[in-house]
C-alpha cells in the first residue's frame, strides 16, 4: 500500500508506540486522526504529525464505534486503522476484581473489534484498505500474571486471521504486530514494572517501524524482534519443554 496521501485513524497515539507509529506514518506522507485521552498529549502529538487530534475512552462502552465515526467524519475516510490502544494489569488473577476485568476486556479487545466493524464496510466498498492490529507475544505464549491480557491478545491474534480470511481477495489488508518487551510506560501502569533481565526491553521507534512496514508491506503478521518466532513453535511442538522453561524463567508474581 502507498502511505502518501492516505488517511490514517491510530488509537492510542498519545505516547508510546502509538505516537511513533502517528510520526512514521506522517513522515511518509499519510494524512492523520490522532486519538488519546489525555487532551493535552493527544494536542501535542497532532500538531506534531500535522494531524487532527479526537479524544475518547475507549473503555467506555460504545465509544469505539463513536471514534470511528469521529474520524470518518475529518476526510470523509479511513483508509488505514491502527488499533494500538491497550493496557495491561499484574498480578495474580484471582487478585483482579471484576471491574478491572471488565476494563481491561473493553479496551483491549472489545474496543479493536468494535472499531474495526464501524470502519471496514466503507473500506470494502472502495476495495481498499488495511487494518492493523497490535498483539502481544503474551497471546501466543501466556505470562503468569497477566492471564486476562494475554486472554485477550490471543484473542485479537485469532480476529486477525479470521477477518484475514474473510477479506481476502477484497483490496483490504490485515496486520497483526507481534512484540516482545517493549520499554514504554506499559509496564508501570499495569502495576508492576519488568524487572526480568532478558529479554531486555525493545525500543518502542523499533516497534513502529515494524509496524508501519508491515502496512506498506502488506505483511500478515510482524514479529519483533524476529527471533520471539521460535516461543511458540516450541510451545506448540514440544509443550511439556515449553511448560517447564516458561515456569523456570517466566515471572514471578507475589499475591498484592
Amino acid at each position: 500500500m502507498r502511505l502518501d496521501g492516505r488517511v490514517a485513524l491510530v488509537t492510542g497515539a498519545s505516547a508510546g508506540i502509538g505516537a511513533l507509529v502517528a510520526e512514521q506514518l506522517a513522515a511518509a506522507g499519510a494524512r492523520l486522526v490522532v486519538h488519546g485521552r489525555d487532551e493535552e498529549r493527544t494536542r501535542t502529538v497532532a500538531e506534531r504529525t500535522g494531524g487532527v487530534p479526537v479524544l475518547a475512552d475507549l473503555a467506555v462502552p460504545g465509544t469505539a464505534a463513536e471514534l470511528g465515526r469521529a474520524a470518518l467524519a475529518v476526510h470523509g475516510r479511513v483508509d488505514i486503522v491502527v488499533a494500538n490502544a491497550g493496557m495491561g494489569w499484574s498480578g495474580p488473577f484471582v487478585d483482579m476484581r471484576p471491574a478491572e476485568i471488565e476494563e481491561l476486556v473493553a479496551l483491549d479487545l472489545v474496543s479493536p473489534l468494535q472499531l474495526v466493524r464501524c470502519l471496514l464496510p466503507p473500506m470494502l466498498e472502495r476495495r481498499a484498505g488495511h487494518v492493523a492490529l497490535v498483539g502481544s507475544i503474551a497471546g501466543r505464549t501466556g505470562v503468569a500474571g497477566e492471564a486476562v491480557y494475554a486472554a485477550t491478545k490471543a484473542a485479537l491474534d485469532v480476529f486477525a486471521e479470521s477477518l484475514r480470511l474473510e477479506v481476502r481477495g477484497s483490496g483490504v489488508t490485515v496486520s497483526l504486530t507481534v512484540p516482545g518487551v517493549v520499554d514504554t510506560g506499559f509496564f508501570a501502569a499495569r502495576g508492576r514494572p519488568y524487572e526480568r533481565g532478558r529479554p531486555r526491553p525493545l525500543p518502542p521507534a523499533d516497534v513502529a517501524r515494524a509496524l508501519v512496514d508491515g502496512i506498506a508491506n502488506d505483511r500478515a503478521e510482524v514479529w519483533v524482534p524476529r527471533w520471539l518466532r521460535v516461543a511458540p513453535v516450541v510451545r506448540a511442538v514440544v509443550p511439556g519443554l515449553y511448560r517447564q522453561l516458561s515456569a523456570r524463567f517466566g515471572e514471578q508474581v507475589e499475591r498484592r
